[in-house]
């Protein structure tokens, strides 16, 4: 909700489509400059605890941009100020959470608990934009951002109810310095054969084809010419795709390439589906599929590098898929930005299935992508009686 209000903000105040990529950038411009040492650090401190600070930063932030909000302080340049704060948080927020996983639920349910985190995070995608959209034409923005803030409370008790004794084991902190174990984590992706096309894809896929924040915007009030109802719309179908995508990915048994395969490829054939339409129910259509198929590509991914990283290295590896995701935002921001700038919304739709279509392709021509020997293989099912 506070995302889809964030960048409706900046659109009404600026009514241009490069504002809001600048606005990404500075949200997703920290995690580029700070994110590797982050993924380091998840592997030195307290992951329970780490999350207990961010968490309640983060409601900080929430807190701030309610108050400017409904202090009317239009400055833009305000508003890109909190998202650098929230962008620094992040880099010691998204490590921490992403190797905290494996020790709540062990390796063997991995899979399926980083769908299940995936269907819940996706289900707020079809509640929170259609929630901001109403919320916004009823009595503003600010509504939105204060209720995010308030959100965190339930968050940070839930953290603190944690029961350490009952963790999956508890990983060997790293005794290397902070460069060199950054420096391990990097050497053992590289020459990981799965991890290191995975992310490379990642990037590219990050880069050019993951960019809804700026786009969806764009695409609600210069392409269908609607207002935050239609914003909030197409968002919330999207999330829905992404949400039933998750479903499909928590079914199954285990990660597999193949799937991640098929479901690049379909993300970027939706995305130019996307491009052509010009109508709200064409391009809900459209961005349901583009929403399964996302979810299916980036929790197959992250299962997959997850599960070919020793415990001990989950962090920095783990916070390295999180730094690829992240940390192409700024440039990503400011290209899908340019591009809708330039040509509207279906060309940053146009760019984006292109280079999902490029990243199946490259994939397909890599493979076979083995499995390092030892990793998590799914549970025999019972036999019948």
């Amino acid at each position: 909700m506070q995302n889809a209000a964030q960048s409706w903000l900046v659109l009404d105040l600026t009514h241009s489509a490069a504002a809001v990529g600048v606005l990404g950038f500075f949200l997703y411009a920290p995690y580029a400059a700070l994110g590797l040492i982050g993924g380091a650090l998840a592997d030195r401190w307290d992951r329970r605890r780490v999350l207990f600070v961010t968490q309640s930063a983060m409601g900080v932030c929430a807190a701030a941009l309610a108050a400017v909000a409904y202090l009317r302080v239009d400055r833009v340049w305000v508003i890109d100020a909190i998202a650098v704060v929230r962008g620094t948080i992040m880099v010691f927020n998204n490590p921490s959470r992403q190797a905290l996983m494996v020790q709540l639920v062990g390796r063997t349910e991995l899979p399926n608990a980083i769908a299940l985190n995936s269907s819940l995070n996706n289900a707020t995608r079809v509640v929170g934009p259609a929630l901001a959209g109403i919320l916004i034409a009823a009595v503003g923005v600010g509504a939105c951002f204060a209720l995010n803030a308030l959100s965190f409370i339930p968050v940070i008790v839930a953290i603190g109810a944690m029961r350490p004794s009952e963790f999956h084991g508890e990983p060997r902190r790293a005794q290397l310095s902070l460069v060199a174990s950054i420096r391990d984590g990097l050497s053992y992706a590289r020459h990981t054969k799965t991890v290191a096309v995975v992310l490379a894809m990642l990037f590219v896929v990050s880069t050019v084809s993951i960019n809804f924040n700026v786009v969806l915007p764009v695409l609600a009030r210069f392409t269908l010419h609607g207002g935050p109802q239609t914003f909030g719309v197409i968002t919330a179908v999207f999330g829905l795709g992404a949400f039933a995508g998750a479903i499909v990915t928590a079914s199954r048994r285990r990660a597999s390439p193949t799937l991640l395969l098929v479901a690049v490829a379909g993300f970027g054939a939706a995305q130019l589906v996307v491009a052509t339409q010009r109508t709200v129910a064409g391009v809900a259509l459209a961005l349901f599929a583009t929403g399964v198929c996302y979810t299916m590509y980036t929790a197959s991914s992250n299962a997959l590098v997850q599960l070919c990283t020793p415990g001990f290295m989950q962090g920095r590896v783990g916070g390295l898929y999180t730094y690829v995701f992240l940390a192409t935002g700024p440039i990503g921001s400011l290209l899908a930005g340019w591009l809708s700038e330039r040509g509207g919304a279906p060309w940053a739709f146009l760019a984006g299935g292109a280079a999902a279509l490029v990243m199946a392709l490259v994939g397909v021509s890599l493979r076979p992508w083995p499995m390092p020997t030892g990793t998590v293989r799914p549970r025999a099912r019972p036999a019948r009686s």
